[in-house]
């Protein structure tokens, strides 16, 4: 086998046609994207055309339910209705990543970005519990159509997900070849990818937390926020960058970035903090201590990633990945 040349693309060779059917390639090739290779539309089973296809649908729906819902409490001048534009504000974002996780973890076979989606299903679930639970019962039947399809889908969602987790992948095999060393690269690699953009949604929804808990906001704190809102994408993008192009220089710019976030959570949690000892509410601003800690957590396991994987730069699974094919 040769371990050089990438495995994408395999052109059939010339009197290809006299070849026996246990002899022909039984996969495609696969389509190089700016994200790493996914597989062709055709070369998906049906039953997982269909779920794709549920998925997405289903996701739309419940996301046009939540733009509805915003509009709706946007619209209001209840002050009660706050903590659940904040909520919905949250849960549009969320929906807008788990079509991102899907997308990616079906074409592309990561299971990564597979249990990401679940993960976020799952929040997605508890926060509708948790906000529903609160409301009072004219909240509640303006509310109960979104509940209703969030937790029946929800389910459907992760059940389906984790039986899709569990089937065998062969993406690592196909990019990395029979090389272990690679294909442990290209796990890490994926695990990296999925880590920043789940850094990203975990700081947009906690921005979102900080900004809507406060509505008098100093002209300073909301500058500060805008700020780190910017540098969170630009964070992000780095990260995705340094990881897809094994730019060791990108990935301690990277690092380097992320101080100054950890500054910003400080910052942050000292201005919610603060709030507590004049508030009688406490439920937005948990929340917000809660997503940094979790951003925390998701920034050591992406440390922890970067550092094994920057190791590896270098040894061909870049070139299997994006290279054209011959």
């Amino acid at each position: 086998m040769d371990e050089i040349s990438p495995l994408l693309g395999n052109q059939p060779q010339e009197g290809s046609d006299l070849l026996s059917p246990n002899l022909r390639p039984r996969h495609q090739e696969l389509i190089p994207t700016p994200c790493g290779p996914i597989k062709s539309w055709s070369e998906l089973t049906g039953m997982v055309k269909v779920y794709f296809c549920f998925t997405i649908v289903s996701l739309m729906a419940v996301l046009g339910l939540t733009i509805s819902s915003i509009y709706k409490q946007r619209m209001t001048t209840d002050v009660s209705d706050e903590d659940n534009f904040t909520v919905s504000l949250v849960q549009l974002i969320g929906i807008l990543f788990c079509i991102y996780y899907i997308s990616r973890g079906v074409l592309q076979e990561n299971r990564q970005e597979l249990v990401v989606f679940v993960l976020s299903v799952l929040v997605v679930m508890v926060r509708s519990v948790v906000n529903f639970s609160v409301l009072g019962s004219k909240g509640k039947q303006e509310l109960l159509v979104r509940f209703v399809c969030i937790m029946c889908l929800g389910v459907i969602h992760v059940l389906c997900t984790t039986l899709l987790i569990q089937r065998p992948n062969m993406m690592a095999f196909r990019v990395g070849g029979a090389l272990e060393r690679l294909q442990e690269q290209y796990f890490l690699l994926n695990l990296c990818f999925s880590m920043v953009t789940f850094d990203l949604q975990a700081q947009l929804c906690l921005c979102i937390l900080i900004t809507t808990s406060d509505p008098a906001m100093s002209a300073r704190s909301t500058i500060i926020l805008a700020v780190g809102v910017v540098w969170a994408c630009l964070t992000a993008a780095v990260g995705a960058v340094a990881v897809l192009k094994e730019a060791r220089v990108l990935v301690w710019v990277f690092m380097v970035q992320n101080l100054p976030q950890v500054a910003f959570f400080v910052y942050l949690m000292y201005t919610v903090v603060e709030k507590w000892f004049h508030d009688s509410t406490y439920t937005l601003e948990a929340a917000a201590v809660t997503g940094a800690l979790i951003s925390l957590v998701i920034k050591a396991v992406l440390f922890w990633g970067l550092i094994k994987l920057v190791h590896s730069f270098g040894q061909g699974l870049r070139e299997r990945m994006f290279s054209p094919s011959k």
